[in-house]
């Protein structure tokens, strides 16, 4: 376990990891995706302890830039064909190190991005070359409260998540 007290910016993909991988279709030929909406406490929380949270995703979808609307994400960046390139750029322009950043993600595509992070943290069905590389593998699957899972793990380690839930449910835990 490194430094995680260092991470500022968490980068979340969408597919497979805030979903169940579905991608639905109506008869119009919208996308439509499910969100689960347990997530929404990691998402908070992590605000609340100092984090910033990127969306970044290699599909476009009107519901994905709804949702994060709806979470008050700091960026969200869809159809992102090369993820280490955008994130390499990023990084550069915002002086931000690898020991400032956690990445959330479940599949092959996810990989070298992850290698940019210190921390990574992954849903229970990632595949398992992700699994492997992962610091933190959540008890449950994508797009089944998966993203709070790995947000609550990481700020339990940090002592972040009991303050942060407190300050926003007013609740003491």
């Amino acid at each position: 376990m490194s430094d995680w007290l260092k991470i500022k910016l968490l980068v979340i993909d969408v597919d497979g990891t805030m979903t169940d991988a579905g991608i639905y279709y109506d008869e119009h030929g919208n996308e439509l995706k499910k969100f689960c909406t347990k997530d929404a406490a990691g998402f908070f929380a992590a605000h609340k302890a100092g984090m910033q949270v990127m969306v970044l995703t290699g599909r476009e979808c009107a519901a994905t830039t709804r949702r994060m609307t709806e979470m008050k994400v700091d960026h969200l960046i869809q159809n992102c064909k090369d993820k280490v390139a955008y994130l390499t750029q990023f990084m550069e322009e915002h002086r931000i190190g690898r020991e400032q950043m956690g990445y959330l993600g479940d599949d092959l595509n996810d990989l070298p991005a992850m290698g940019l992070c210190d921390f990574v943290g992954c849903p229970e069905d990632a595949c398992v070359e992700v699994k492997e590389r992962a610091d933190y593998v959540a008890s449950v699957k994508g797009g089944h409260g998966a993203v709070r899972d790995i947000i609550e793990y990481l700020l339990r380690s940090r002592g972040d998540w009991e303050k942060a839930v407190s300050e926003i449910y007013g609740i003491g835990i």
